[in-house]
């Protein structure tokens, strides 16, 4: 399916909020509360707007992902990241690429912002074709508890995370109800 892919404005709010809790109504592994992190990210200083992405079709939108400013931290050792999260698509067009497209567009304009890594908490057999690793073989570990698999990592920057190590540092809104 062909979507354009473009920043998120302001107006696409509401729409946003619910595709992604249509995206994950019926989602085991989740609270239903996506679209709230997502609305509180916006108002934080981790938020970069060139990094919420949304898909759209016939001026619908069918997918949104973002980006979030995060730290990877080992003592006095501070390396800046991405956290993603989340990523959703319309339960009526998934499995269709937008996914895919919109995880492709996030990582080119990471790149080009200047980033070198991303974190994240998800699936495990969704996240690893898009490059992403399991995070403690890199030394990394995430403040949840989750299953070893479900906690991931991607270079950008090949070996960018080669001597990096510590705990992942996100934004508070993550923890704040």
């Amino acid at each position: 399916m062909k979507v354009k892919l473009r920043q998120e404005k302001k107006g696409d709010h509401t729409e946003v909020n619910k595709v992604i809790e249509l995206a994950f109504q019926n989602e085991p592994i989740s609270d239903q509360t996506e679209h709230y992190l997502v609305e509180k990210l916006r108002k934080s200083a981790s938020f970069i707007p060139e990094l919420s992405i949304i898909a759209e079709h016939d001026r619908e939108i069918y997918g949104h992902i973002l980006l979030t400013k995060a730290k990877i931290i080992d003592g006095n050792k501070s390396v800046e990241t991405l956290a993603l999260g989340p990523v959703s698509v319309l339960p009526k067009v998934q499995n269709k690429g937008i996914g895919g497209a919109l995880m492709r567009d996030a990582h080119e304009k990471a790149l080009l912002l200047g980033y070198r890594s991303i974190v994240l908490l998800g699936h495990e057999n969704y996240y690893p074709r898009f490059g992403y690793m399991i995070a403690d073989e890199f030394g990394i570990r995430f403040p949840f508890k989750a299953p070893r698999q479900n906690c991931m990592v991607k270079e950008l920057v090949p070996g960018s995370l080669k001597h990096v190590g510590g705990m992942v540092a996100y934004p508070k809104e993550f923890f704040v109800s």
